[in-house]
C-alpha cells in the first residue's frame, strides 16, 4: 500500500483506510478542548513508534492528542460499523466519540493506526456527548498496558490528555481523550456494515487481507482462508483472556477486531475469587459476556463475520463466476466456524498446563482443579503463585487459599505428573503465572486520586503491572485481592 504522508513536527502519517475505503468513513475532526494538557505519555510505545517523548508533552502535541487540532495535512475520520450489541443488532453504530488520525509506520515497518477516543461529538454519536473522562481513558491506559506486559494482543495506550472541560457522568469529571495505537480498528462490525452498504464488502475485505494477512493477496481462496486465520487468532486471544482470568465486558461484535487485538477497554476486569460465572459490567444484567462464556460469545460474533463473508466467498468458490454458490460458500464457512472452539481448547489447555508446571495438557488435571477452585473460590492469580511456592517447600500460601484437606487429593496427583526438578519447575510456572495484576481495588483507588489531579498512585500501578512476573517483596500489597467489604457487589461502567 502506499499514500500520500501527512507530516508535522510530531507525526508522519498516512491514512490508508481513507484513501481505500469510501464509504466506510465520514470526515470529520476533533471538537475543540479548551484547556489542553498532556498527562502521561507511554515513552516505550513511542520510542517503538519512532516519536520523541518529550516531544509529546508539548503544547503542539497537546493540540493535536486532545483532537482539537488536526496534524497539517492529515485526514482525519469517524469510522462507520454496525453491530450486534448483547445479540440485538444495530445496523448503524460507528466512532460516535472517536477520530482515526492516520496510521504511523512503526520501526519495524507495521503500519498501526492512530486513534482519538473521547475527541468530541460525531454523526454516529447517538445522543452521546463525545466526551471521556479522565478516570476511563486512564483505565485503559492501565489495563491495557498490563494486557501488553502479559503478551496478550492488544490496541495499546500513547497518551492521555486533559481537555481543560468539565463533563457530567454520575457527577462533574474532568474530561480526557486516549491517543490509542492499534494494528487496526477493524472490527466485525466493519464487515456487517459493509455487508449491507454494498459496494464497500470486497474493498474492505482486500484490504483487511493486504494489511493483516498480506500472504493471501491474490489467492483464488483467499477469503476464506482469511475467515481462518481470523477464526485461530480470535481463538488464541480469548484462551490468553481466561488463562488470566480478564473479563472484556463488552464483546459485543463491534469490540470484535479482525487483528485479533483485544479493544475497547469499558467495563472490564480480572477475576479475584475464582468463579467462572463472573461479571463486572454494570450493564451486563443477564451475564451474557461473564468469564465462562467469553468463548462461546466470540464463536457467535465469528458466525456474523461468517454471514458477512458470504457473497465473496461464494463467488470465488463457484465454478461459475456468473454463479455464486451461496450454499457450498455457507458449507465452507460452516466447517471453519465449526473448529473454533476446539482450536480454543487447544490454546487454553496449552496454557492451564504451563500454569501448573505441565509440558503437555492432562485435562483431568486441570478441570478437577477447577473444580476444587470453584468450591472454595481462591484468588485465582494468586493460586498458581501458590502452587510454585508448594514445589519449594512453602505451604502457607495455597493453606491460605484453599484448605489443605479439599485440595490434598488432588496435589498427589499432580506431584506424580510433574518433573523431577521441581524448582526448574516452579521457576517456568513463575514465568508465565502473573504476580501482579491490575487489581480491581488498586485501579480504583489509583483513578480516583487521579480524578482529583493525583497521578502518582496511577503511575506506581502502572509501573507494578508493567512487570507483573517479578516479585518484589516490597509490593506486596499489590499481589493481594480487594478486601471482602470492596468485592462485594463491586462493578465497573463503560464511562459514556
Amino acid at each position: 500500500m502506499t499514500s500520500s504522508a501527512a507530516t508535522s513536527t510530531l507525526f508522519t502519517l498516512e491514512n490508508t483506510f481513507a484513501r481505500d475505503l469510501e464509504g466506510m468513513f465520514v470526515p470529520f475532526v476533533g471538537e475543540h478542548a479548551p484547556d489542553p494538557r498532556v498527562l502521561v505519555v507511554n515513552t516505550d510505545l513511542a520510542e517503538e513508534l519512532g516519536l520523541d517523548p518529550e516531544a509529546l508533552h508539548t503544547a503542539e502535541a497537546a493540540q493535536i492528542l486532545s483532537g482539537s487540532t488536526p496534524p497539517p495535512g492529515a485526514t482525519t475520520i469517524a469510522m462507520a460499523y454496525s453491530g450486534h450489541q448483547f445479540g440485538g443488532y444495530q445496523p448503524l453504530l460507528g466512532d460516535g466519540r472517536a477520530l482515526l488520525l492516520g496510521e504511523l509506520v512503526d520501526a519495524e515497518g507495521a503500519r498501526r493506526d492512530l486513534h482519538l477516543k473521547g475527541s468530541g461529538r460525531t454523526r454516529f454519536a447517538r445522543g452521546g456527548d463525545g466526551r471521556a473522562a479522565i478516570g476511563p481513558m486512564l483505565r485503559e491506559y492501565l489495563i491495557s498496558e498490563a494486557m501488553h506486559a502479559l503478551g496478550i494482543p492488544t490496541t495499546r495506550a500513547l497518551a492521555v490528555t486533559a481537555t481543560g472541560q468539565t463533563i457530567m457522568r454520575d457527577a462533574p469529571e474532568p474530561g480526557a481523550v486516549l491517543a490509542r495505537v492499534a494494528s487496526s480498528h477493524i472490527r466485525v462490525g466493519s464487515f456487517e456494515f459493509a455487508l449491507r452498504q454494498g459496494d464497500p464488502l470486497q474493498p474492505l475485505a482486500d484490504y483487511a487481507i493486504a494489511r493483516h494477512h498480506p500472504d493471501l493477496v491474490g489467492a483464488d481462496d483467499r477469503y476464506l482462508r482469511f475467515f481462518e486465520a481470523v477464526v485461530d487468532k480470535q481463538a488464541a486471544l480469548v484462551a490468553q483472556w481466561m488463562a488470566v482470568g480478564f473479563i472484556h465486558g463488552v464483546l459485543n461484535t463491534d469490540n470484535t477486531t479482525i487483528s485479533g487485538e483485544t479493544i475497547d477497554y469499558g467495563p472490564c476486569a480480572f477475576m479475584d475469587a475464582y468463579d467462572p460465572a463472573t461479571v463486572f459490567s454494570s450493564i451486563d444484567v443477564q451475564g451474557r459476556y461473564a468469564y465462562t462464556n467469553q468463548p462461546p460469545v466470540i464463536g457467535w460474533n465469528l458466525a456474523r463475520f461468517a454471514e458477512s463473508l458470504i457473497p465473496l466467498v461464494a463467488a470465488q468458490i463457484s465454478a461459475d463466476p456468473d454463479e455464486p454458490d451461496t450454499d457450498a460458500a455457507i458449507a465452507a464457512l460452516t466447517g471453519v466456524l465449526g473448529t473454533f472452539l476446539d482450536r480454543h481448547d487447544a490454546h487454553l489447555a496449552r496454557h492451564f498446563a504451563a500454569k501448573i508446571g505441565l509440558a503437555e495438557p492432562d485435562s483431568a488435571l486441570i478441570d478437577d482443579l477447577q473444580t476444587v477452585m470453584r468450591e472454595h473460590r481462591p484468588d485465582f492469580t494468586g493460586t498458581f503463585r501458590a502452587l510454585a511456592e508448594e514445589l519449594r517447600g512453602n505451604s502457607r500460601p495455597l493453606d491460605d487459599l484453599i484448605p489443605r484437606d479439599a485440595i490434598a487429593p488432588w496435589l498427589d496427583r499432580w506431584h506424580a505428573a510433574l518433573p523431577e526438578a521441581e524448582e526448574a519447575t516452579a521457576a517456568a510456572m513463575d514465568r508465565v503465572n502473573p504476580i501482579y495484576i491490575p487489581r480491581n481495588h488498586l485501579v480504583d483507588i489509583a483513578l480516583r486520586a487521579a480524578t482529583e489531579g493525583d497521578l502518582e498512585k496511577f503511575e506506581m500501578l502502572l509501573g507494578v503491572i508493567t512487570r507483573p512476573f517479578d516479585a518484589d517483596p516490597a509490593l506486596g500489597a499489590y499481589a493481594q485481592p480487594a478486601p471482602d467489604d470492596f468485592g462485594e457487589g463491586f462493578q465497573t461502567f463503560c464511562g459514556t
